[in-house]
């Protein structure tokens, strides 16, 4: 595992996305996290995995994939959402998330779950592994952990190397399909691993972009660009050729994301 030495202190404690939460709440990053077709990938492979129960989600943000959720599902799932971060979590309580804002690592929970998901969370943890062994210890026996990370064999990453605008200080570890299945394998029988997602905006971008980071707002408005090409009907052609370069790149493990499944 790739991974950032030495950490800054207000990353490794979480406090650095509790004083900067308020950015997670801009308009384009909202509409685009509560768009129907932002969750797509990552709610069929969850639902393959686990069809009901109780579900948590580490790093919840502002809550959008627990409302889709339960949206799509009503009364299948018993959710509830945690993170560092105040003012996210304060918008995912206005959307009927139940959430609460302690220390994952050192919160006692009063109850177990049939599944724990990491989306885009891992890579912006100091200590992972603790994070995952806590994972383990909640959940019924059977239970299932989903985890999403940034794919370090990505064909964006090897085009674009260190312009890729998801390598960035926020971001602590780094995996590739193999230390994530090593990774995961410390605690959990390996279901899945596929990679998934990708963004031919980013890489056209990244490869005419000066070094440097790309910041929050900019990463926001391409979100919210994405989101709006994926739901346009006049993109439909332009959908089809892309998702089958996804679906190849998938196949290589490849695209933009890798995504593993875990069994308790």
């Amino acid at each position: 595992m790739i991974y950032t030495n030495p950490v800054a202190a207000d990353l490794a404690s979480g406090e650095f996305y509790d004083r900067t939460g308020s950015g997670y709440l801009s308009p384009e990053k909202l509409e685009s996290d509560y768009s129907d077709v932002r969750f797509e990938r990552e709610l069929q492979l969850f639902r393959k995995y686990c069809s009901s129960g109780a579900v948590l989600d580490v790093g919840c943000s502002s809550g959008a994939f627990l409302y889709q959720l339960n949206k799509r599902y009503p009364g299948d799932y018993q959710i509830l959402g945690t993170d560092a971060s105040g003012p996210p979590l304060e918008h995912a309580a206005k959307m009927g998330v139940p959430v609460i804002k302690e220390n994952f690592l050192t919160h006692s929970f009063s109850q177990s779950f049939d599944a724990i998901t990491f989306w885009a969370v891992m890579e912006h943890l100091f200590e992972p592994a603790q994070f995952l062994k806590k994972a383990a210890s909640l959940l019924k026996p059977g239970g299932v952990c989903f985890i999403l990370v940034p794919n370090m064999r990505s064909l964006a990453v090897r085009l674009l190397g260190a312009k890729y605008r998801y390598i960035y200080a926020e971001h602590l570890n780094y995996f590739t399909p193999a230390t994530l299945k090593k990774f995961l394998g410390q605690e959990f029988e390996v279901l899945d691993l596929k990679s998934t997602h990708f963004n031919p905006i980013v890489i056209w971008q990244d490869s005419r972009r000066a070094p440097g980071e790309v910041s929050r707002t900019q990463r926001y408005e391409l979100l919210k660009r994405t989101t709006a090409y994926k739901r346009s009907p006049w993109m439909k052609p332009i959908k089809v050729g892309y998702g089958a370069a996804e679906k190849m790149l998938g196949v290589a493990l490849m695209a933009d994301n890798l995504c593993i499944v875990g069994k308790k």
